[in-house]
């Protein structure tokens, strides 16, 4: 018995975690919307609750994020998606994914965005804002990923479309602070 608290206890000291409530440079950086070709692969699961008190996910890449400084985060969401209906809603997500060793969950509060001018992509665009954020990471393991994908076939197509995505989601978040 003495092993196994001496084994917990040993294991709560090896849990480093940080709140914060500003994003990190790392994490910034990969939500800076340059360079998407070195980003493909990474996911993250943007969790909401429905009126029903389900739990809806959307996973989203580094083409569907942007964060135009270190407290907010602009996001494309396609308008038939139920987590896109559950945050309108409520106004409020949870991001969460796996950076540089680390478990990131972010609680944010959520309000729509007008189209920006010409954008015919017909998606939705959200603007958050973080209430809080906490990364976690244990000293014996190092988190290698999350979840993740490949582009395959027309992957030049699917950068283009990212590329434009996040043009009109940075004129969006720029016309909401004018």
């Amino acid at each position: 018995m003495s092993d196994s608290s001496a084994s917990s206890s040993s294991a709560a000291r090896a849990l480093d975690q940080n709140v914060f409530d500003e994003w990190p440079a790392n994490v910034r950086a990969w939500f800076d919307g340059a360079s998407l070709a070195d980003k493909t692969g990474f996911t993250a699961s943007l969790l909401s609750v429905d009126a029903n008190g389900h739990v809806r996910t959307s996973l989203l890449s580094v083409g569907e994020l942007y964060a135009p400084d270190s407290r907010t985060l602009g996001i494309a969401l396609w308008p038939q998606a139920r987590a896109t209906r559950a945050i309108t809603q409520s106004g409020r997500a949870a991001l969460s994914f796996v950076c540089d060793a680390a478990f990131y969950q972010v609680q944010l509060r959520v309000t729509p965005l007008p189209c920006a001018a010409g954008d015919a992509s017909g998606l939705v665009y959200l603007l958050a804002s973080i209430d809080t954020g906490e990364a976690q990471s244990v000293r014996y393991a190092r988190l290698t990923g999350g979840i993740t994908f490949e582009l395959e076939g027309e992957g030049s197509a699917v950068l283009a479309r990212w590329e434009r995505q996040l043009e009109q989601l940075k004129r969006a978040v720029a016309a909401s602070r004018r």
